[in-house]
Parts: C-alpha cells; sequence; structure tokens
C-alpha cells in the first residue's frame, strides 16, 4: 500500500515537473525569439554604413582616412562601458540594462543620421557602440531563466547559437539594403540613415514589451574604484593599440613608436594594480579569482585569440582579395566581387552557429569548443600553400568561418556556465571585450606586417605576399593555441546540473 502511494507520488510529482518544463520552454522559446529580432538590428548596424563610408566621407568633407576614427572611438568606449553595464546587469536586472543600451544606441543612430560635420558625427558614431551590451546581457537573461529549470547551459547554447545566426544575417542584410535604399532615396544620406535608427528604436519598444526580468541579486555594490582603474587599462591598452595602427597609416615617424611602448608598459602597470586590489574587494568589479578558475580562464583566452582572426583579419583579406594577380598573387577582384568574398565568410559564419545550435545538445560542449578553435586554426593553415585561386580562398574562409562562427555563439555561452550565480553577465561580456582587444591587436599588428612588404614589390601600394603569409599564419596559430589551451577545461565543464527525479523532501512532505 506504502509502495503504491509512493509511486502515485512520483508520478504527480514527475507530471508536474515535466508541465514546469514545457512551460518554461515555451516562454524561452518566445524570449530568444525576441532576441534574434535584437541581434538582427545588432547586425543591421554593423553592415549597413560600411557601404555608405564613401558617401559619409563625401557628406562630412573629410579624408577617407579620418574614417578610421569613427572604429577607434565606438572602440574605446565599448571596450570601457561593456563591463559597467554588464555588472550593473547583475546588479539590478538584465532587462533594465539592456533597455538602456538600447535606447542609448537608437539615440545616437538618430543623431548620426542627422550629424553634418565630423566631430559631431564621431561622438554619436562612439555612443552607438552602447549595442555591443546587448548579446552578453541577452546571454545572461536566457541563462538565468534556464538555470530555475537546472538546464540553463544547454538552453544558453542552442539559443547562443540562434542569436549569432540573427546577427550575421543582419549584417548580410544591413550591408545588401544600403546600397539600395540610397539608391531609391536618389542619394540622399539623411534619410538613408534614418533606417537603422528606426529599426533599433522598434527594438528598444520589443525589449520593453516583450522581454521578461530576471532576479537582480540582493545586497550586491557597484565597485566603482574598481571599474575606474580598469577603464584606464583598457583605454591605455587599446589607445596604444589605436595609435600603433595609426602610426602605421598616416605615417608619423619612428619618433611616434615610443608613444605605443609607453603607453602599453602604463597599461600593463595599471593592470598588474587593478588584479591586486580586486584580490582585497568582497565585491570586485571582476572577480578574479572566477577568473582563475581551469573552466574560465581558456574561455577568455580563446574569446582574444579568436578576436585576432575573426575581426583583425578581414581587412588583409579585402586588401588580399583586390591586389592585382599580375604581381602573382592576389585575387585581382573589384568592389562587387569583394562584396561577395565577404558574403561567402558571413554565410560561413551562419553555418557554424547552426551546426553549433543543433549540436550542443548532445555533444560535449568542451569539444565542440576544440573543434570549432581547430577549424579556425586549419582554415587559414590552408591560406598559406593554397592562395592563388579564388575557390581555394573561398574553401580556406568557408573552414574558419565555420569555427568562428560555432566559437562567436558557444563563448559566451561557455562564460556563463563557469561563472558563479550573479556574475552571468560580466562572465560573458568579458568574451566580447577580449576578442575586441584581440580583434584591435591584430589590426594593429597587421598593418605594420603588411606595410613592412609594401613597395618592395612592383606595386607602390601592394603588401608583400609575406606579409600575407604572416596574417594567415598568425591567424592559424591563434586557432591551434586555443584548441590547446581548451584541453585544460575540466570535462565535465559546461555541462547542466543533474537533478534528481523529485527532491526527496517534496516527496516526504506529500507522503505525510
Amino acid at each position: 500500500m506504502h509502495s503504491g502511494v509512493t509511486l502515485a507520488v512520483v508520478s504527480r510529482a514527475s507530471s508536474a515537473a515535466d508541465r514546469l518544463r514545457g512551460s518554461a520552454l515555451g516562454i524561452t522559446a518566445g524570449l530568444i525569439g525576441w532576441f534574434v529580432l535584437v541581434e538582427v538590428t545588432s547586425g543591421i548596424l554593423q553592415g549597413f554604413y560600411v557601404p555608405l563610408f564613401s558617401d559619409i566621407v563625401t557628406e562630412l568633407g573629410i579624408h577617407d582616412s579620418d574614417v578610421n576614427w569613427f572604429e577607434a572611438a565606438q572602440l574605446l568606449l565599448s571596450a570601457l562601458v561593456v563591463p559597467v553595464l554588464a555588472k550593473l546587469g547583475d546588479m539590478y536586472g538584465h532587462k533594465k540594462i539592456l533597455l538602456i543600451a538600447a535606447v542609448l544606441t537608437a539615440a545616437a543612430s538618430w543623431w548620426l543620421a542627422f550629424a553634418g560635420d565630423f566631430w559631431s558625427f564621431l561622438i554619436a558614431w562612439a555612443l552607438q557602440g552602447f549595442y555591443v551590451v546587448w548579446l552578453p546581457l541577452e546571454i545572461a537573461l536566457i541563462f538565468e531563466r534556464g538555470r530555475r529549470q537546472n538546464r540553463g547551459v544547454s538552453m544558453t547554447r542552442r539559443a547562443a547559437g540562434l542569436l549569432v545566426v540573427g546577427l550575421e544575417a543582419g549584417a548580410i542584410i544591413g550591408a545588401l539594403a544600403a546600397g539600395r535604399i540610397f539608391a531609391a532615396t536618389g542619394g540622399d544620406l539623411t534619410v538613408t540613415m534614418m533606417i537603422p535608427a528606426i529599426a533599433v528604436s522598434l527594438v528598444a519598444i520589443v525589449i520593453w514589451l516583450g522581454v521578461p526580468e530576471s532576479e537582480p541579486t540582493p545586497g550586491r555594490r557597484l565597485d566603482t574604484w574598481g571599474f575606474v582603474i580598469l577603464a584606464w587599462g583598457l583605454l591605455l591598452i587599446t589607445g596604444a593599440l589605436v595609435y600603433m595602427r595609426m602610426i602605421n597609416e598616416l605615417d608619423l615617424g619612428d619618433g611616434a613608436w615610443w608613444w605605443v611602448v609607453a603607453l602599453l608598459a602604463l597599461g600593463v602597470a595599471v593592470f598588474v594594480w587593478f588584479v591586486r586590489y580586486e584580490l582585497r574587494q568582497d565585491d570586485p568589479a571582476i572577480d578574479i579569482r572566477v577568473l582563475r578558475r581551469p573552466e574560465m580562464w581558456p574561455v577568455q583566452i580563446t574569446a582574444f585569440l579568436v578576436g585576432i582572426s575573426l575581426l583583425g583579419a578581414q581587412g588583409p583579406l579585402s586588401t588580399y582579395a583586390g591586389t592585382d594577380s599580375s604581381l602573382g598573387y592576389g585575387l585581382g577582384l573589384d568592389a562587387t566581387g569583394r562584396s561577395n568574398v565577404i558574403g561567402v565568410y558571413l554565410v560561413s559564419l551562419i553555418v557554424g552557429a547552426v551546426i553549433f545550435a543543433v549540436t550542443s545538445r548532445r555533444a560535449n560542449p568542451r569539444l565542440i569548443l576544440i573543434g570549432a578553435s581547430a577549424l579556425v586554426g586549419i582554415g587559414y593553415t590552408l591560406f598559406l600553400p593554397f592562395h592563388t585561386e579564388l575557390w581555394q580562398v573561398l574553401l580556406n574562409l568557408s573552414i574558419a568561418g565555420v569555427g568562428s562562427g560555432a566559437l562567436v555563439g558557444a563563448l559566451p555561452a561557455a562564460a556563463a556556465a563557469a561563472a558563479p550565480h550573479g556574475q552571468t553577465g560580466i562572465a560573458s561580456a568579458l568574451t566580447n571585450t577580449t576578442k575586441t582587444i584581440g580583434g584591435t591587436f591584430a589590426s594593429a599588428v597587421f598593418g605594420v606586417v603588411l606595410a613592412a612588404g609594401a613597395g618592395a614589390v612592383a606595386s607602390q601600394t601592394a603588401a608583400s605576399l609575406g606579409g600575407y603569409l604572416a596574417v594567415w599564419a598568425i591567424c592559424a596559430g591563434g586557432g591551434f593555441l586555443a584548441a590547446v589551451l581548451l584541453f585544460f577545461v575540466p570535462k565535465v565543464a559546461f555541462a547542466d546540473e543533474v537533478p534528481g527525479e523529485v527532491a526527496p523532501s517534496s516527496v516526504a512532505g506529500e507522503v505525510i
């Protein structure tokens, strides 16, 4: 009799748990749908303006080289604000900060549409960089909601892949739409640039009405001094790297390199100070002890290494595709052909994100990270012997792109899984910050490497083949090094907790 009662209780409890999981799945599926729309908009922002740069330069009356300051300003602002906003999300609710970031991005996008001079445009462009925190906050919201059903890790992995698909699809949509809208409006740049502003404004409404809030962690405080020290360190390091690239592009002379060395040295010293300061804090800006964990530090270093190829190699790829093939290398493609090459690469990123989303439910997440990193290394290694034909370049890029697409989705999810409760936002955001620093570092170094051989070939503007081989070798080495470092991650990392079918206390309570 007692056995029958117990079985009935267990059955009812199991059915209740199934209903709870089903309900949560429906809520989370809707949440992911909203976030896909947000990431499509993020992609539009990243892809829409690039085809318009020549027209923006003409409209503002500036030089082509001045466009570099737009990227530098946005990079510096995002590096500074992303960790702070992510921590505020952990403290006060991720939706609140996501909505604030969306409103600020919308305001900056409208400012861009009507900016009539260089400095106004530069400030608006920098402020638009608040969109960089969207993805980390979305990952934190999904993870915290899934954590309540003990499946936050697996849910976040699948969702992250879908979000990356939305991001890359938005980038393609933005790049394709910009030129067509500009032509349809008769070359009216203001009207054309109102389109992304409208999109971001609508997304802010979507976040306000459609996204539920996470549970903020009570009793937290903002480590203001910790963030001030971190901001100075990031400002010095990224500033040195940006200035390093400017020296090369603007030919500022050898004397300017001393400033780069000084800024880098100061930046390293500030980061040492930051680590020592944070280890003494009860509620630090960034928990160094968490970063030391074997399931966390390889993920953050991998994000840095992935940024080298994902963000730093796109410029060299474009210039190589446009280099006159009569030099014995290069593809000699026009602007349309180069756009098609970039388009194939973006599609491969989508394929990688989809594969990650599909396989993450069954495959070991650690092995996925290792395999994806290895694909990046293999793809860029193939560039070393095979780079003279278009099909070779597309094949190499596709292999590397599949790996990169999987990593873009996997890394924030892995960081969130490795973070303790109340630190998912900042952990996810750090992968974005380290990836950005990696891309900035690579962009600066690649510029120097490619410039070193310019003029040594038949064309006075083309970089040497040796410079491109060095770029590809660095990207390949970064992928393989990341794969090796990820072997240090424990085999059981990034897995969901495995709870009992029914909590003993609940069963006992019903029997009584």
